[in-house]
């Protein structure tokens, strides 16, 4: 008899999860509170890399970089199958000061990470980029080609163990089961699992973007000064990102971060100057100590799993999250050492 899986969250790590189950032949159910990919999956810039590699720690960057070596066939393969092109490009990311250029180049050559100094500035012309509500179709679509179920507006109410196992979910569109429950709720992760959620501290911080439009890509590059970052899209936007905000479940705009991030994006940019910001939004991201996420098995519930806790950098870790959450699933080795993720 198939797996039979039920994945709650449909963001890129949820359907990420679901698409390589229903590859592996399970059958699989994805309940989403809301709406497919509409939260920080949907919120984000896309860009295919920690803003500066050098400053992570090993377990982040060791997730992120198998990430990005993953990320072009996977993108790819979603491409071809579906004709929904998530526009992965290499577009190089080009670091401005203030940085340490020293130590930045050090940490790029024992990582084997190209890097051309030009002046005082970096540029990383292999960090690549993925327009992310594209992705988001993509899956979805492929979900929906292996057979996979997507139930929207479809919230977890209650986990139901018994016998030292989840037995069902009880959730605003009835009672669901399966063999295997997955945790991919991004910064809705730990409120849902409640005490089942032990260390896996996930909380949601807010990040707020501006977007503008431009006939054709006014940058070459994605550029990066600190903590603010402008990524130009094929057809002519430009998105600004991003703050990091402690305001708990709240998704509103605030007119101090539309200001802030105008006037970086302006001394970048000068020409922003004259053009109107078309749309400015906040996303929830699940933030995690340190940026390390949590995958894995429950401990002491061997059907439940978890996905989840990427803080800012989700989809630039999700096929390798991927990989590792389905060698625990399946017992095959991994490629590294997962230590620093599991749940405990």
């Amino acid at each position: 008899m198939k797996s039979r899986f039920i994945v709650i969250g449909a963001g890129t790590l949820g359907l990420a999860t679901a698409e390589s189950l229903l590859r592996h032949g399970a059958e699989v159910t994805v309940l989403e509170r809301g709406s497919v990919g509409r939260e920080a999956s949907w919120a984000g810039g896309g860009i295919l890399s920690p803003l500066c590699l050098w400053d992570y720690p090993d377990e982040v960057n060791r997730l992120a970089l198998r990430g990005m070596v993953l990320f072009g066939a996977f993108a790819g393969e979603l491409y071809q199958a579906t004709g929904v092109d998530p526009e992965y490009q290499r577009s190089g990311m080009l670091v401005l000061p203030p940085s340490d250029v020293q130590a930045a180049q050090k940490w790029c050559t024992a990582h084997g990470v190209s890097m051309e100094v030009q002046g005082d500035r970096m540029l990383l012309p292999d960090i690549a980029q993925v327009r992310n509500p594209r992705l988001m179709q993509a899956l979805r679509a492929r979900v929906g080609q292996l057979g996979g179920r997507i139930v929207e507006q479809c919230e977890v109410k209650q986990i139901v163990e018994e016998a030292g196992r989840v037995r069902q979910l009880l959730t605003t569109q009835g009672s669901y089961s399966a063999d295997g429950y997955i945790v991919t709720a991004g910064a809705w992760s730990k409120v849902l699992l409640g005490k089942h959620a032990l260390h896996a501290d996930i909380k949601p911080i807010r990040g707020q973007m501006l977007l503008f439009k431009f006939d054709a890509p006014p940058l070459p590059h994605i550029v990066l000064q600190k903590d603010v970052y402008l990524i130009p899209r094929r057809d002519g936007h430009l998105l600004v990102g991003s703050t990091l905000e402690d305001a708990g479940f709240d998704k509103s705009t605030t007119g101090e971060a539309r200001t802030m991030l105008l006037q970086r994006a302006i001394a970048l940019l000068p020409v922003l100057r004259d053009l109107p910001v078309i749309q400015h939004w906040a996303g929830l991201r699940p933030g995690s100590p340190g940026n390390i996420p949590t995958i894995g098995r429950h401990p002491h519930l061997p059907n439940l799993y978890i996905n989840s806790g990427h803080f800012r950098y989700g989809v630039t870790m999700s096929p390798a999250s991927v990989e590792l959450l389905m060698n625990v699933i399946n017992g095959t080795p991994q490629p590294f050492d997962v230590s620093p993720y599991l749940w405990h």
